[in-house]
């Protein structure tokens, strides 16, 4: 990529060079579209959404497995901006998600901004113009003013590393890639996995099949899940009254404040919260599950929310099936036929299904892509060397006019909508003042951002994660470097005012 090919990608207003595009958006789920609607809401129009799968929504139009639906309630798991009343119940399903996704899309007249099966392979930093240039898969080339990274975590799906698994003559299938194509009905079914995805799968695939083995490494912590439909009435008061839901949406706002602010952020000064969960917990299991040896099995041997919990009425009581096993001594290998544990038994299956996640936190899905910023630092190979970091979750300092949407340690509060909230107000502060300036260049001060930095590692240790007994989670919250940078060690609402009253002069203005 020469200084020819860069120079032909840019129209030329007096002596600074302009953009193809003044702002480039990687990635089309709720981050994506979210600051999209930032963008608009402060008069910047001229941005493209770029989505390297080939239909728009991120990750609730890429999964669709039967029983998906969220795990959390409706009126945090929303744009605060674009509040919806007919939900069929308080936990939506896949379906209305999607829905939902496509809704907010039409809406705001993103559609046609966006660009699917566009995946973008390398972004470099032209010094000399203030822009990046992207190159995208193809060879098409692109440059942009502003770079925003809303790609998300779940991006890149993980096959567990178990010997044998490619010698697999049956149908092998990543929960992440449902394949729609084969039934599972009357077939002899394995799951690897016990987490998230699995407790949803498990007690909609349990009542077809002829068997379901379901092998735990590691045990989570389970709670209840209140999900009653949503009345007529209820509905109408909703889109009568908004003002019930946003009070509903600051009320659970509170609740998780208390809870998770004090019992998460500050666990060492507050033990005591978890402990009640964990009791509340335990004694959920014991009454759902019939047989007592199962339900010891189940009872995790860590801190609440080392792992990431979750909610669910139906996965235990599915336990209780004839046609359903749990097996917890570890898998060997994965044979022609099926799989064997290490205990010596071999159990045949002609379905294995691997709810196994996702790769988190490293080059592979963050950034995703080959980012080359000033003096030719590549960001992926920076966070490997150096760790995860950057400033309030949003901009690393050598990688001026880039903001990232799930960033390291930007993720506090609520739900995932409360970092969409703070991120993109950081970002659209930022490109004010710079409009105000008149410059060109953004980027955080390297004094600033080590300052940050030290608090979150300061802050961090009275973290559950780093305060509390994690050491046999295997929880993907910790990433090699033995940090947890997808969570941010302050409470949601601290965030949400750092993103609002953070300093600007953090930042350099710069350019023409």
């Amino acid at each position: 990529m020469g200084d020819a090919a860069a120079t032909d990608g840019m129209r030329h207003e007096g002596a600074v060079k302009q953009p193809d595009i003044e702002v480039v958006i990687v990635g089309s789920g709720f981050s994506g579209l979210g600051a999209a609607v930032a963008l608009q809401r402060i008069g910047v129009e001229d941005f493209v959404i770029l989505e390297r799968e080939d239909e728009l929504g991120g990750t609730w139009v890429q999964n669709d497995y039967p029983g998906l639906e969220v795990d959390m309630p409706f009126f945090i798991y929303s744009f605060p901006f674009e509040m919806k009343s007919d939900w069929a119940r308080v936990y939506p399903s896949a379906a209305e998600m999607r829905a939902y996704t496509r809704h907010c899309a039409e809406k705001y007249d993103l559609v046609r901004r966006t660009r699917v099966g566009t995946a973008i392979e390398r972004a470099v930093f032209e010094e000399d113009a203030d822009l990046w240039q992207l190159t995208l898969a193809g060879g098409e080339t692109l440059t942009t003013r502003t770079l925003v990274n809303a790609t998300g975590l779940l991006v890149r799906s993980k096959l567990p590393d178990i010997e044998g698994l490619d010698d697999f003559e049956g149908t092998l299938v990543h929960s992440s890639r449902w394949d729609h194509g084969f039934d599972v009905a009357g077939k002899r079914v394995a799951m690897i996995g016990t987490g998230a995805t699995a407790i949803q799968l498990v007690p909609a695939l349990a009542p077809d099949v002829a068997h379901l083995d379901i092998y735990q490494r590691t045990p989570i912590w389970l709670l209840p899940k209140p999900n009653p439909e949503l009345s007529a009435g209820f509905q109408r008061a909703l889109g009568t009254f908004p003002a019930l839901q946003v009070l509903l949406r600051w009320l659970t706002n509170l609740t998780v404040e208390i809870s998770m602010g004090m019992g998460m952020v500050r666990y060492t000064r507050f033990p005591w919260i978890f402990d009640w969960i964990e009791q509340k917990a335990v004694a959920f299991i014991r009454r759902e599950v019939e047989d007592p040896e199962v339900a010891e099995k189940l009872i995790p041997d860590y801190s609440f929310f080392c792992k990431r919990p979750s909610f669910s009425n139906t996965f235990y009581g599915t336990l209780n099936r004839e046609n359903v096993d749990l097996v917890t001594d570890p898998i060997a290998r994965v044979t022609k036929s099926g799989i064997e544990t290490q205990g010596g038994e071999q159990r045949d299956v002609d379905v294995l299904i691997c709810a196994t996640g996702y790769d988190v936190f490293n080059r592979t899905c963050m950034p995703g892509y080959e980012v080359i910023g000033r003096d030719g630092v590549e960001l992926g190979a920076f966070w490997e060397t150096n760790r995860y970091q950057a400033y309030e979750g949003a901009t690393v300092p050598g990688f001026p006019n880039l903001f990232f949407f799930m960033g390291p340690y930007s993720a506090a509060g609520a739900s995932y909508f409360t970092m969409i909230d703070t991120q993109s107000k950081h970002m659209t502060r930022c490109l004010r003042e710079a409009k105000r300036r008149g410059a060109t260049r953004i980027e955080v001060t390297q004094t600033a951002h080590d300052r940050d930095f030290a608090k979150v590692e300061r802050r961090r240790q009275t973290m559950v994660l780093f305060g509390g007994q994690c050491g046999t989670s295997n929880s993907y919250y910790f990433d090699e470097h033995g940090d947890a940078p997808g969570l941010r060690p302050v409470t949601g609402f601290e965030h949400w005012l750092n993103s609002r009253f953070f300093s600007l002069s953090d930042y350099r203005f710069d350019g023409a």
